[in-house]
């Protein structure tokens, strides 16, 4: 059920989830977060709310979404949307949209639709602020999400989280990688006798997740660290006397783990996308220490 509420109030939508739970038995009963997302354009909303969606029936939720209308209008003015039931996965979706001096103040209008005793967490699909617990939204937040794969400059953009860090941060593509990271730890740790003396991570140029990998090599191993350009993601571990290879073809679901002197094993590893990735990062609001190191570890690593 989609409910439309033009030229609005936030009492007015409050008022009407008040109804919709007394008529149609929606209930905040049982949401163990508020998830706001806050995207620039339009074309990001519904692909987020697919996402939240699907985050949500692991993670019951109210979803908020806030963002620009139009700018430029001469008077606020507040447009609301309300989805419920199948058209919300399992939670509620409220879509508030911000025109004229309002735009500005998309902090004021959230705060009211907040569930109360429940962590909250923002999320920024498309364009994302410098320092995310600065932004208004972000201080509202336990947890800030961020996603690099969007930006103009990726690298740029991993670049500036380090220097707007506060515990709570990450980012979706340190959620793409987890897989890697546990297919090639377990590689390690299989002869942690011999040292990693050089590492390659390759990909495509505009795959943050990949900078992310590199950077948590460098900080983890403590080795030089080059990332490539490539067709496919591919990962090499050298050490002394063999080479520990993870490759996957871009839109492949199988991986290849090569090992000198040893016969390939292959192993599953899909790419990760939204929906995953976002539930993911709903499941803890503790601070990454780990992710920082692979912040850090950026500056560690050489680029051609």
């Amino acid at each position: 059920m989609i409910i439309d509420l033009p030229a609005t109030t936030t009492n007015d939508v409050n008022r009407r989830l008040v109804r919709l739970r007394e008529e149609q038995g929606v209930l905040t009963m049982g949401r163990v977060l508020t998830l706001v997302i806050a995207p620039d354009a339009d074309t990001a909303v519904e692909e987020a709310i697919a996402a939240a969606n699907f985050a949500s029936h692991e993670h019951p939720c109210r979803v908020i979404v806030v963002g620009p209308a139009d700018r430029a209008a001469a008077e606020p003015r507040l447009d609301a949307q309300i989805r419920v039931g199948q058209d919300a996965g399992a939670g509620e979706v409220v879509v508030l949209r911000l025109s004229g001096p309002l735009a500005e103040h998309a902090e004021a209008v959230v705060t009211p639709f907040l569930l109360p005793d429940t962590p909250v967490v923002t999320w920024w699909p498309d364009t994302d602020p410098d320092r995310p617990a600065e932004h208004p939204l972000g201080r509202l937040a336990v947890r800030r999400i961020t996603d690099a794969t969007g930006s103009p400059d990726p690298l740029a953009a991993l670049r500036g989280r380090l220097a707007g860090y506060t515990a709570g941060d990450t980012d979706l593509g340190w959620a793409r990688i987890t897989y890697w990271r546990a297919l090639l730890t377990s590689a390690v740790d299989q002869d942690c006798e011999q040292p990693i003396r050089s590492a390659r991570v390759a990909g495509r140029a505009a795959e943050p997740a990949l900078d992310l990998l590199a950077g948590w090599l460098a900080a983890r191993l403590g080795c030089p660290v080059r990332r490539e350009v490539a067709d496919h993601p591919r990962v090499e571990l050298v050490r002394d006397t063999e080479t520990i290879t993870l490759s996957r073809p871009q839109d492949g679901v199988t991986a290849t783990l090569s090992r000198t002197g040893r016969p390939d094993a292959h192993l599953p590893l899909t790419y990760r996308g939204t929906p995953d990735c976002l539930a993911e990062d709903l499941r803890r609001f503790t601070a990454d220490d780990i992710y920082l190191e692979a912040l850090r570890g950026l500056d560690h690593v050489e680029y051609p």
